[in-house]
């Protein structure tokens, strides 16, 4: 498995689209092996889709994230948890623990920032399908 988060400074970038960096993580048994911070070279929105399909990521970490962005993920695949804030690390540990807090809400019409609020949906995110 392979995680991608939205990176800035050690925080989950806001703005999906807009995200300069984004730091993988390499998740064998359950915990990470290795993670490194990659920079998007200008690549934004709906391409961000394939960007992080040619690094072998299934699962996105974001803030906000716009409808394009959303479809263009999933038909790549690439299922996604966002409305996600605060330390990068610490929320793929809690991703991995089941305990992510998520809101699906956190789209990029209609911003509603900083609130803090979130849904828990135990590991279940939107744009995950069975």
């Amino acid at each position: 498995m392979k995680i991608a988060v939205t990176y800035d400074q050690e925080q989950v970038f806001q703005h999906f689209g807009r995200s300069e960096n984004f730091k993988l993580y390499t998740i064998a048994d359950g915990a990470v092996t290795a993670s490194e911070v990659v920079n998007t070279n200008g690549v934004g929105h709906e391409p961000l889709a394939q960007w992080l399909k040619d690094r072998d990521v299934d699962t996105v970490i974001c803030g906000n994230i716009g409808p394009g962005a959303r479809q263009a993920l999933m038909s790549a695949g690439i299922r996604f948890f966002n409305g996600v804030q605060g330390n990068v690390d610490q929320a793929v540990q809690e991703f991995l623990a089941g305990t992510l807090v998520t809101n699906p809400d956190a789209g990029c019409q209609g911003h509603h920032h900083g609130e803090g609020h979130g849904h828990g949906h135990g590991g279940e995110g939107c744009g995950h399908h069975h």
